[in-house]
């Protein structure tokens, strides 16, 4: 993220752009289902969550056996869509697990990624799209959607209806370090060859000699480049390229490694002890908004004692508690939620207007399950005094969502089990960035869970 430029590829952005596109009407999530009283031990919380990772995957099981997991449950409008970045996630996740089931699928999903990055409809360089498509729908306008991950052709099926079709270095990092990570527990050369595919086509396109450096935002569906650099996608990087140096022995990977994480640095605001989010043009810095993600991945890929306050800026300043009595709020009468939101933004968000055209108005004290996730983990490794007792009240609350909010939600129009999958969002709530989240469960934010929950630092090399 950089900032507020208008429309960004990235697969937030878009995310943004597809429920307003989307008929969906959201009604209070979790609403009718039992209380608290009756939450089932937080033990099984992990197994539900995977759970929910094995229904995302089986979703549309008449159509292929090569395929991604489902983003969204249906409720939220974007149909089949599997985002790249969320399927890095759930194979980090499952191979975080340890258990011989977990690891099937997570090789059968790095075997999808392989698969698109090998049969693109246009491309042969390396690249992955931003999201595709899993499974047929009939588009809004009216149009048949009818194959699913793999065409008739058998071409991979690449999310042109809603838009994602660019390829951002933040999404293509993400599928570098779960193939890298394949490569690492099974031993099998061929997602290590498609790790460094990745990693080549991030220095090929993304590269930049502008004063502050790093490596730029990735290319629009036209294969334009786009101006902006990213200071999460740099972080990204050197989580990507410090797995390769280890798993290739190759210098040259230290060196962009350090490339990455120079420009991160430059980002950090030592008075406020933060980092902010990187730049549209390469010279001048984004000083608002201050997004969640950028100070907790910082930690969790430099995990450096400079940089250590900026968990302390997140948790402090991002800080939310969400109940029914907060303006805009979903949450249902007795339920309450703490965690962190998205970004400075999202605290000072316009409740009396909608986030987007045809979207609800935010919540202010909306909680982002997929950021609560990052700063446990991230609370974890640092492991100052305090930091283990504070990531298990944020993990307790995201175990609480997981049983009671997104009840009724379905994948590819099967019901999700019971109590399984966390929503990304308590309430809607405003990014800043021109999008929202919404109580829609969702595998980005179980799989960030599942690496919490199981200590797995998905950026160290």
């Amino acid at each position: 993220m950089t900032g507020s430029q208008g429309p960004v590829l990235s697969r937030r952005a878009l995310i943004g752009t597809g429920l307003a596109v989307g008929a969906a009407t959201l009604t209070a999530a979790g609403a009718g289902q039992a209380g608290a009283a009756e939450r089932p031990s937080a033990v099984t919380a992990p197994r539900r969550a995977y759970a929910f990772l094995a229904a995302a995957t089986d979703a549309y099981p008449d159509h292929g056996a090569v395929r991604l997991a489902q983003s969204y449950t249906d409720q939220a409008g974007l149909f089949s869509t599997a985002f790249t970045y969320d399927n890095a996630l759930a194979v980090l996740a499952l191979l975080a697990s340890g258990t011989e089931d977990a690891r099937t699928r997570a090789t059968a999903l790095g075997d999808a990624l392989l698969y698109a990055q090998a049969h693109d409809p246009v491309y042969d360089d390396g690249r992955l799209r931003q999201a595709y498509n899993v499974g047929p729908y009939t588009f809004y306008d009216g149009s048949p959607q009818p194959d699913g991950f793999v065409r008739a052709d058998g071409t991979a099926n690449v999310g042109t209806q809603f838009g994602f079709t660019g390829t951002a270095v933040g999404d293509m990092a993400w599928a570098g370090i779960a193939l890298g990570a394949l490569a690492r527990r099974t031993g099998k050369r061929r997602f290590l060859t498609g790790a460094v595919r990745i990693g080549e086509w991030i220095e090929r396109v993304g590269r930049t000699d502008e004063p502050l450096g790093g490596y730029k935002f990735g290319v629009n569906g036209a294969d334009e480049k786009l101006p902006f650099t990213s200071t999460e996608h740099n972080t990204d990087l050197i989580g990507l390229f410090g797995r390769l140096a280890g798993l290739t022995g190759d210098r040259v990977w230290r060196e962009r490694r350090a490339r990455a994480a120079a420009f991160v640095t430059k980002m950090w605001e030592p008075s406020g002890g933060f980092f902010y989010t990187g730049t549209n043009d390469g010279v001048t810095i984004n000083r608002s908004p201050i997004p969640e993600d950028t100070q907790t991945w910082t930690r969790l890929a430099l995990r450096s004692p400079a940089f250590a306050r900026s968990l302390d800026w997140a948790a402090t300043h991002l800080a939310v508690v969400d109940m029914a009595d907060r303006r805009n709020s979903t949450v249902p009468e007795g339920q309450s939620y703490e965690g962190v939101t998205f970004s400075s933004a999202s605290v000072l968000a316009n409740e009396d207007a909608p986030i987007a055209d045809g979207q609800p108005k935010p919540d202010r004290n909306g909680v982002w399950f997929e950021g609560t996730a990052h700063l446990a983990l991230a609370l974890r490794d640092r492991h100052a005094p305090g930091d283990e007792a504070r990531a298990r009240r944020l993990l307790a609350s995201i175990e609480r969502a997981q049983d009671l909010l997104g009840g009724g939600q379905t994948l590819g129009g099967r019901a999700v089990p019971d109590r399984s999958g966390v929503v990304s969002a308590s309430s809607p709530l405003d990014t800043g960035f021109g999008f929202g989240y919404y109580p829609y469960r969702h595998t980005g934010a179980t799989a960030w869970y599942l690496l919490a929950a199981a200590r797995a630092n998905p950026l160290e090399a």
